[in-house]
């Protein structure tokens, strides 16, 4: 029972049965494979059309409330009054217990892929006594990569997750590596659970508008397989934050705060 969940929860995120032609060793041949979905899921406030996110097709719900979290548009889930996701419709309509919601006048066009948009321009300081070292953070990325679950079955997808020092607690896919992180929040808004003072990683690279969202979410670790970029590094100093990159096999690369970093 357990796999066949697991299957079908890889499937909402999955598009399998598509034929394509391969070559190899100088022959071509027609094969079936899995690739990502990919859906614009358009969020509505109060009637009023505010984004459309390019995503994968799943924790949708999640992905809707980490999004609006870490905009600033609502402080938590006691802001929104009522929330409907339809995939079949492509939308969320969110009523917020707020009055006088007004769209966001500047939109910031994130980087890479999921045609991320930004509508925050706090920078909020992470103060935080939390200290790693480099044994948990590689710990936890190789917990990272054996939950990646469906970047494995059909690859095309980036993985980010929430831990403490010594597990993984919540793991989250999709085609946006901005994407990944709103559902963490999201769905920790849903759970009730902390994310303060927890360290956060990712596969893909860490982009200042990636920090941004980490701040919003008290989070004083980053940690990437890939690497971050100078405006990154630059923020993450200004900011409070341990920025931890190219984290692969028994190595990794401190950019910011390296007294988070205990020996191990």
């Amino acid at each position: 029972m357990g796999t066949l969940m697991n299957e079908e929860r890889l499937l909402e995120g999955a598009a399998p049965g598509i034929i394509c032609s391969c070559l190899s060793s100088g022959k071509w041949s027609d094969m079936s494979t899995s690739v990502p979905r990919e859906m614009a899921l358009t969020i509505y406030v109060d009637t009023k059309e505010l984004v459309t996110i390019l995503c994968t097709p799943t924790k949708l719900n999640c992905l809707v409330l980490g999004f609006l979290y870490s905009e600033g548009i609502i402080s938590g889930l006691s802001d929104v009054a009522s929330m409907r996701v339809c995939e079949g419709d492509s939308l969320a309509d969110v009523r917020l217990s707020k009055p006088d919601f007004k769209l966001p006048e500047r939109r910031t066009l994130a980087s890479g892929c999921g045609g991320g948009v930004s509508f925050a321009t706090e920078r909020r300081k992470v103060d935080s006594g939390l200290a790693v070292t480099p044994d948990e953070i590689l710990s936890l990325m190789k917990q990272l990569n054996e939950r990646a679950e469906l970047y494995k079955f059909c690859g095309g997808v980036h993985t980010s997750a929430l831990g403490d020092k010594g597990n993984v607690l919540v793991v989250a896919e999709d085609i946006g590596r901005h994407n990944t992180l709103d559902k963490i929040i999201g769905e920790c808004m849903l759970t009730k659970l902390s994310t303060k003072d927890k360290v956060l990683l990712t596969t893909g690279r860490i982009s200042s508008e990636m920090l941004a969202k980490t701040a919003r979410m008290e989070t004083p670790v980053v940690v990437s397989r890939s690497s971050p970029t100078d405006r990154s590094i630059a923020l993450a100093k200004e900011i409070g934050i341990t920025l931890i990159g190219y984290v692969r096999g028994s190595r990794l690369s401190v950019y910011s705060h390296n007294e988070r970093v205990l020996p191990s």
